[in-house]
């Protein structure tokens, strides 16, 4: 069991305890952070960390220019005008018994297991009324480092969302990809780890108000889900950024609700790029190209616990390749769905998953955008999204006997299938797909996954140790 860290302050057992001013649980930095939140009395200026004059200036302008547009934080939220009638309240924060979560993926909650974690609204047991978060709190706007002006830019932008069934419930953070209320998270925060599709969704913004939402549809091929908020017309969508210009080493911003905390920024780098992991799915399609996990890989799926267990797959579940960016930005289950950013404050990933679980340990990883924004339009235009299937079963090169060499080499092709229409033969090693270097068996089947159904797209494959360029159209993953 994990243990509570330093600055979570565990909510207190009755109402009485919770608003007393006399013995109760000691201060923490939390609740000392909300204090000086609330306060009217200047805070110290902080040195900027960048050392670069011009760039904190701009930061500063744009820290300055969005503070101004967000109320302070001892100001009451009002409710939305365009909500629905009674979708939208004023926020009461859940503070979840941060004793009972393992943390190994990303997801604020489980279902069906005993470390649940149920987010309620008038639990006088489990909610502590506080004054809503209004943001990214900016109080001296010239002394601003760059990422307080991204996360200040980011900050409209990422929700955290509530879900809820008669029996269990979870949470996780979301983007807002659309001014009317779409929003982008992971299929694994909206069905509860796949453990339902009929629930209640609740999404929280940056002004601590709450709105219903309803789901649009998911896609458990690449952990990626659509919700939907009527009603709303002025939302700030993120801007998007092309996840394929990264660089190793850029900057990276994580902003979410880890362990129900909404607003946390964090940040890091681009720690690796063109990587694949492993996880487990309980709601994959039947048909694949066939790849085993490898129980001597840290990234195959069994290493990755989304809520289900303590980092065991449950035994129903299946497992799937995804690709991701690699960041050393603190990423904690409810970060799920969240916001990786640039230093430019636009979207480069949405957060899925860490690895082991105990909380993070500096590998995080998030769905590149190019992906997300794929999947995401092809989810609102007609309600699914399509995927790649080259019809081959692969295994690791690395693995073989007397290997020298990496890549994904061929065991079995499929008849009539997009691999057997361009060519691909059983012993051929496959060492890049338009481009991206493929060392495992995991990389080609989550990069032909990345793509859409009936892509034109070059394999570079190695046969009687020469390199060769085939051009394949993909089939279509059911």
């Amino acid at each position: 069991m994990s243990q509570t860290p330093d600055d979570i302050t565990p909510v207190p057992p009755t109402p009485a305890e919770n608003s007393s001013g006399g013995a109760q649980a000691p201060a923490s930095r939390a609740k000392a952070a909300r204090e000086r939140a609330t306060s009217t009395e200047p805070q110290a200026t902080r040195r900027p960390r960048s050392s670069s004059t011009s760039s904190s200036a701009t930061a500063a302008a744009a820290a300055a220019s969005v503070a101004a547009s967000v109320p302070p934080s001892s100001s009451p939220s009002s409710s939305p005008s365009a909500a629905p009638e009674g979708n939208a309240r004023s926020r009461r924060l859940a503070v979840p018994l941060v004793a009972a979560l393992a943390v190994g993926a990303v997801l604020g909650g489980a279902s069906g297991a005993g470390i649940a974690v149920l987010i309620t609204q008038d639990s006088s047991q489990q909610t502590a009324a506080v004054t809503p978060q209004q943001g990214v709190v900016i109080n001296n706007a010239s002394a601003v480092t760059d990422i307080s002006a991204v996360a200040a830019k980011a900050s409209p932008s990422v929700v955290t969302i509530k879900v809820s069934t008669a029996t269990s419930g979870g949470s996780g953070s979301g983007v807002i990809i659309s001014s009317d209320g779409y929003i982008v998270t992971n299929a694994h925060v909206v069905t509860l780890s796949g453990a339902t599709n009929e629930a209640i969704w609740q999404v929280e913004d940056s002004r601590g108000l709450l709105y219903n939402a309803k789901l649009v549809g998911t896609d458990p091929t690449v952990d990626l889900a659509v919700l939907k908020v009527d009603g709303v017309t002025d939302w700030t969508p993120i801007e998007w950024a092309d996840s394929s210009k990264l660089n190793v080493g850029d900057v990276t911003i994580a902003m979410g609700a880890p362990l129900g905390l909404a607003g946390t920024v964090t940040t890091g780098i681009v720690s690796a790029l063109n990587r694949s992991i492993q996880i487990g799915s309980s709601a994959v399609p039947d048909q694949s190209d066939s790849t085993t996990p490898d129980q001597d890989n840290p990234l195959d799926f069994f290493q990755f616990d989304f809520g289900q267990g303590q980092g065991e797959t449950q035994a129903t579940q299946e497992s799937i390749a995804i690709p991701v960016i690699q960041t050393d930005a603190a990423i904690n289950r409810g970060n799920s769905g969240g916001a990786l950013l640039d230093s430019q404050g636009r979207l480069i990933g949405i957060n899925v998953a860490i690895a082991g679980s105990g909380g993070s340990i500096g590998v995080g990883f998030a769905l590149p955008s190019n992906l997300a924004k794929r999947v995401t339009t092809e989810i609102i235009a007609t309600g699914s999204a399509t995927h790649g299937l080259l019809g081959a079963t692969v295994s690791d090169q690395a693995r073989q006997k007397d290997s020298t060499s990496v890549g994904a080499v061929v065991k079995e092709i499929v008849a009539g299938s997009a691999a057997d229409k361009a060519g691909i033969r059983p012993g051929d090693i496959v060492v890049t797909v338009n481009g991206v270097p493929i060392s495992s068996s995991s990389d080609l089947t989550a990069t032909i996954r990345s793509l859409a159904a009936g892509t034109t797209t070059d394999l570079v494959i190695v046969r009687g140790g020469k390199p060769q360029t085939i051009t394949v159209t993909l089939g279509t993953f059911r």
